[in-house]
């Protein structure tokens, strides 16, 4: 069975930086070990990193939320120095990642299953994107290895994914 673990966002302004949040914070470790057990396993890892310019402020996210974060080639846009390595790094400007959901569709993935931050906006985004470009792929999010922007957050976008046909599971 061929599996792509997709870590979404686990990036420096999303944990301790510019966006941070104890929900972040507190699923670092699962993330960690949820990683370390799909190298163990044989399992492809991806990370998508959030990635935005100088111009941030100037684009409608940045008139939306005015708060410059994942600034490419700064700290806070790197991914989080304690996780294992990903087989490959897929920048995107938006929430979803077209590329991340191409490269499901194309690679002949049996699943994708997806961790990360943030539950309630990239996660999902790059979930559904997937299940419609790859609609036969068995798609799952791992609720335990994500978090939102508030646990409610997290739990609506979960509740929404389960309607969308992707597999919420715990590990």
């Amino acid at each position: 069975m061929k599996k792509l673990l997709a870590v979404i966002d686990m990036q420096n302004d999303f944990i301790t930086g510019a966006l941070a949040n104890k929900e972040a914070q507190a699923v670092l470790p699962a993330v960690r070990e949820r990683m370390r057990r799909a190298l163990s396993e044989g399992e492809e890892i991806v990370c998508t990193r959030d990635t935005h310019d100088s111009d941030y402020l100037s684009t409608q996210e940045g008139r939306l939320l005015p708060v410059p974060h994942c600034i490419r080639g700064t700290h806070g846009w790197q991914i989080e120095e304690s996780l294992p390595a990903a087989a490959q790094i897929i920048d995107k400007p938006a929430f979803g990642s077209l590329a991340l959901a191409e490269k499901v569709r194309d690679g002949d993935y049996d699943e994708a299953e997806l961790i990360g931050v943030c539950t309630d906006i990239c996660v999902i985004s790059n979930a559904l994107l997937i299940k419609a470009y790859a609609p036969e792929t068995k798609v799952r999010v791992r609720a335990d290895c994500c978090a939102g922007i508030t646990p409610d957050g997290h739990k609506t976008a979960l509740e929404a994914m389960r309607a969308c046909q992707i597999e919420i599971v715990r590990s």
